[in-house]
């Protein structure tokens, strides 16, 4: 019996669809952090200017007048700003940004090279034995049982078998590794076959 069981293209996609939701994440912080929040800082402190020229000239109560906002519209048509009143973004708060983002984005690059390592990855048979994904070798008549109680929720089963006089369990993840259920078919044909001759 010859079986090679791969990674498998749902959990391939799975993992891809998690690493580029993390990695834009972390790249919508930076933009932030690089990019908006200074932006809008300096915009902020032009708007601030403007805002208290107006309240000390009396022509404004405070930020909510008319006069303010309107002031604040013809200096941004003048200087190609958006029209919206920018908000306040201290230091502290466009560094924070920044760490976010960058935290982010190590978590998705570790996560990207997981990805990469699991590709190298399979379950695969040689003969009669099965080679699991951390590279132990069992025996596939060797295996008395197949645990199921994950099988429909998560297509994993375990071949459960012994050694030295420990019973051990052998991960047989159809989700992730596509052709272990023939690994896991065939262990049960074995298993059946010795029970009848037991009989």
């Amino acid at each position: 019996m010859d079986v090679v069981a791969h990674i498998s293209t749902k959990w391939r996609q799975r993992m891809f669809f998690m690493f580029f939701m993390i990695f834009g994440i972390a790249a919508w912080f930076l933009y932030d952090g690089y990019i908006l929040w200074p932006d809008e800082a300096k915009r902020h402190v032009e708007y601030s200017k403007i805002k208290d020229t107006l309240i000390e000239a009396g022509a404004a109560v405070d930020e909510e007048s008319t006069s303010v906002r309107l002031a604040w519209e013809r200096h941004a048509r003048e200087m190609d700003y958006r029209r919206n009143i920018p908000k306040e973004r201290t230091d502290n708060s466009i560094r924070e940004q920044r760490v976010i983002g960058w935290a982010m984005m190590i978590v998705a690059l570790l996560h990207g090279l997981w990805i990469a390592w699991n590709h190298t990855l399979q379950v695969r048979t040689e003969g009669d034995i099965v080679i699991g994904a951390s590279g132990q070798r069992v025996k596939i008549d060797s295996i008395t049982a197949i645990d199921r109680k994950k099988w429909k929720s998560k297509s994993i089963a375990y071949g459960i078998y012994e050694e030295g006089g420990k019973q051990r369990r052998l991960c047989l993840d159809e989700h992730k590794f596509k052709g272990c259920e023939a690994i896991i078919i065939e262990a049960d044909r074995r298993i059946k076959a010795r029970a009848q001759q037991d009989a």
